[in-house]
């Protein structure tokens, strides 16, 4: 016989305390007593008060005792006192399904995760019924859906609505989430129990800690199966109109196969491969198309399997924007190779006469003029009229030198040419929120401001002066471009992968304030960066973009991998437990208490509380005699 809630001397302490406190209450409780007399006239004073003396016994020591019975078999009920041995109460175990995106893989006609749930029911079964189970759920993340839980409905129906995800099996994190468990709420720790086919990466397998009291139950599933490692498209460095497919293909089994490949874009045809495949390798191939239309792109491997979740992955190709460019100049000669050198830029040359004032797409530049009413979108001034410019010219000055560029702006990237010297500049009045972004000795001589519009203002005509055969030119107007329009000059990549930790390699090392790791909603994703490498997790599939200055990656966590090898431990103990002839349990009495002890309380109230009510009422009645004259 033994507590299961309280431990004796809790249970002596709260009994003790109630007790105290009804005796107490009994032996305070003195009924008054009212007394009808005929006048005050017929009372004599007395010389001296009586003195009273109240002895403190017991008016109803029946309904005491059945009132203290009564709490004794309530706090026992409370504290659930049980008939047997502490060693053979009940055991909490954790019951671990794999939800990975393997165990969607079929056998015949029947899939992996129902094999799964049918051995984890059986083992349920097999348990006492004062035992608890606690079920976690086990892919990239261990998640649980039941409490240490003694009700099988609750536990089976958990069960019954696992289903596989898309995140590989992260077998370690499950483990030591249900040690922890164990050993934060458990009251008794029981097995941990591993239901699944348990197929994990090949570089974490050999440090895998098993806990001593785990129990596996496999899930056999197909042995041979191939499919996609990776597929990522991008644009191609040397021609912005061409993207570069990259695909990776691994044979999982234990034989040779040859696998045909083929790449649609728009569902056209872009380029197919066989691969002959050895047993457990891998090899990559790579495609080239050219378009500027936004599509899909699908890559398929052409045969069937048992697990066809990664014979096919889908990607979102965005389209090749141009940004329209519209030069008003009376020379277009000396602008055009500026604007053409600069991929994704479509210049439109005008005469000034043909100014048009409702242009609103694009930029617009205005070579040494200013027109009646300024641009309704961004725009570039070069030696514009000093009465008219839209930043204020200071002055006008002959044979300046350029002393320096605004190095750590966006617009100053890349510039070093130093010492340029014009023959006539306007130097420019600086305000606040202005971008100085070429000076000389007298001032400003390249101004950028803000907003929307953007302006930005020359001084000088850098291709009428020794700016035309320096490299700072095309660069120079690229910046400028980049700055109005980033967009346009964004270079993208893509890729399918599996849900989990995700590493990023970046172009150079950049400065984490201005990465954003964001989801397909717009919400931030924590991330690291140490060195060049970039790191982030998703759990669930989705898409997660990744914007590092003007370069773009979106990564489309659909492609699940199934694992390299089957994860197996010799320490621990396999297969459905048998169930034992003298099981471990102890009969639990608490609800005859608790029904015992509402009856003495009712019992009570029965035959002593309604008395007490009785008697209280009697002296109300008593005004209702009548007046007698005193004889």
């Amino acid at each position: 016989m033994f507590f299961l809630n309280l431990s004796l001397p809790e249970f002596l302490a709260v009994l003790g305390s109630l007790s105290a406190g009804v005796v107490a209450l009994y032996l305070l409780d003195r009924m008054r007593k009212i007394h009808t007399v005929a006048t005050l006239r017929f009372f004599a004073a007395a010389e001296k008060a009586p003195v009273l003396k109240h002895r403190r016994k017991l008016q109803q020591p029946w309904s005491l005792l059945l009132q203290l019975i009564s709490l004794l078999l309530l706090l026992l009920a409370i504290a659930q006192l049980r008939f047997g041995s502490p060693a053979r109460a009940s055991r909490d175990h954790v019951l671990i399904l794999d939800s990975s995106a393997w165990m969607a893989a079929r056998t015949g006609q029947t899939r992996m995760i129902d094999q799964a749930r049918a051995a984890a029911r059986s083992y349920v079964r097999l348990l006492p019924a004062s035992d608890r189970v606690m079920v976690v759920r086990a892919d990239v993340l261990a998640t649980p859906v039941t409490l240490f839980e003694s009700d099988r409905q609750k536990i089976n129906q958990a069960i019954d609505q696992t289903q596989p995800g898309a995140a590989p099996l992260s077998i370690q994190e499950a483990l030591d989430f249900a040690q922890q468990a164990q050993r934060l709420h458990s009251q008794r720790p029981g097995e941990i129990v591993f239901v699944g086919a348990g197929r994990v990466s090949g570089d974490k397998a050999p440090s895998l800690s098993t806990p001593p009291n785990l129990r596996t139950i496999p899930i056999n599933g197909p042995s041979e199966h191939f499919g996609f490692r990776k597929v990522s498209v991008r644009r191609s460095f040397t021609d912005t109109d061409t993207w570069e497919v990259f695909v990776a293909v691994k044979n999982y089994g234990a034989k040779a196969r040859s696998v045909p490949l083929g790449v649609q874009f728009g569902g056209a045809p872009v380029g197919t491969r066989r691969f002959d495949l050895k047993a457990g390798a891998e090899e990559n191939a790579t495609f080239r198309f050219k378009t500027r239309a936004a599509g899909w792109l699908e890559a398929r491997l052409i045969t069937q399997d048992a697990f066809q979740q990664d014979d096919r992955a889908v990607l979102e190709l965005p389209a090749r924007k141009l940004l329209p460019v519209t030069v008003y100049s009376t020379e277009p000669d000396l602008l055009r190779p500026v604007f053409t050198a600069i991929p994704g830029v479509q210049a439109t040359f005008r005469p000034p006469a043909s100014y048009d004032a409702n242009i609103h797409d694009g930029i617009v530049l205005l070579d040494r003029f200013s027109p009646p009413a300024p641009p309704a979108v961004d725009s570039i001034w070069m030696e514009p009229p000093p009465n008219k410019s839209p930043i204020a010219v200071r002055n006008t000055e002959k044979k300046v030198k350029l002393k320096n560029w605004r190095a750590d702006h966006p617009l100053g990237a890349g510039l070093r040419a130093k010492d340029l010297e014009f023959q006539n500049a306007e130097v420019f009045q600086v305000q606040t929120g202005d971008i100085a972004l070429a000076e000389s000795d007298a001032g400003a001589l390249i101004v950028a401001r803000p907003g929307k519009p953007k302006t930005v203002v020359f001084g000088f005509h850098p291709v009428r002066s020794g700016m035309k055969y320096e490299l700072t030119t095309p660069l120079l107007f690229a910046n400028i471009l980049r700055w109005m329009a980033p967009d346009i000059f964004r270079s993208w990549e893509l890729t399918a992968g599996s849900a989990g930790t995700v590493d990023v390699e970046l172009e150079s090392e950049t400065n984490p304030s201005t990465i954003h790791v964001v989801t397909e909603d717009g919400k931030p994703l924590p991330f690291t960066v140490e060195g060049r490498t970039l790191r982030f997790f998703s759990g669930a599939a989705g898409i997660v973009r990744v914007l590092t200055g003007d370069r773009e990656l979106v990564y489309s966590l659909t492609l699940p991998q199934p694992g390299d090898i089957v994860w197996t431990s010799s320490s621990a103990k396999h297969g459905l437990p048998g169930r034992s002839p003298a099981q471990p349990s102890s009969t639990d009495i608490w609800p005859w208490l608790a029904l015992l002890g509402s009856l003495g309380l009712l019992t009570d109230w029965i035959l002593f509380g309604r008395k007490q009510g009785g008697a209280a009422a009697a002296p109300h009645t008593l005004h209702r005699l009548p007046w007698r004259k005193a004889s």
